[in-house]
């Protein structure tokens, strides 16, 4: 009896060292994996950074760094019926920004919020429309932030809802 009870006790510690080895090789294999993933993503981190540097804007002109905006939703100017525009906007400018001493945005918000907030549905849904909206929220931003050095705008989303 003892024997067959020493036996059982073997083979259960077998099993579990065999387990143990089981789970020990998955962990690692995952963690592989993830660290695989991981190295996968560090270039597209830097590629989204990288955005910051010079680009050719409409007017051909290159600008220094873009400044990347939160959505803006606004309701638009249309009488007699609900609109509002969801854009996203990046601005082109003339010089790099101080990551250590970044421009306030409260300024440069509403100024665009202003300009949109002017706007007509139907003026927005032409290429026309577009860029005198382009032209007018560049004169506002150069108006209200100077130092800024805005040179262009740029939209990364547009959409109008009636």
């Amino acid at each position: 009896m003892r024997i067959a009870l020493a036996n059982d006790v073997r083979a259960a510690q077998t099993r579990i060292e065999v387990q143990s080895f089981l789970i020990r090789r998955t962990i690692e294999r995952r963690a592989g994996l993830w660290l695989l993933l991981l190295l996968a993503f560090i270039p597209l981190m830097f590629s989204v950074s990288a955005c910051s540097t010079g680009s050719a804007g409409a007017g051909g002109k290159a600008a220094e760094a873009t400044l990347h905006l939160d959505t803006f939703v606004v309701n638009l100017a249309d009488p007699g019926q609900r609109a509002y525009v969801r854009a996203g906007i990046d601005l082109g400018l003339s010089r790099p920004i101080d990551r250590r001493d970044p421009p306030p945005l409260g300024p440069v918000r509403d100024a665009i919020i202003a300009v949109l907030g002017q706007a007509k549905s139907d003026d927005l849904l032409t290429a026309d429309g577009k860029t005198k909206l382009k032209q007018d929220l560049l004169h506002a931003l150069q108006q209200r932030g100077p130092a800024l050095g805005v040179e262009e705008v740029y939209f990364t989303e547009f959409l109008i809802q009636r």
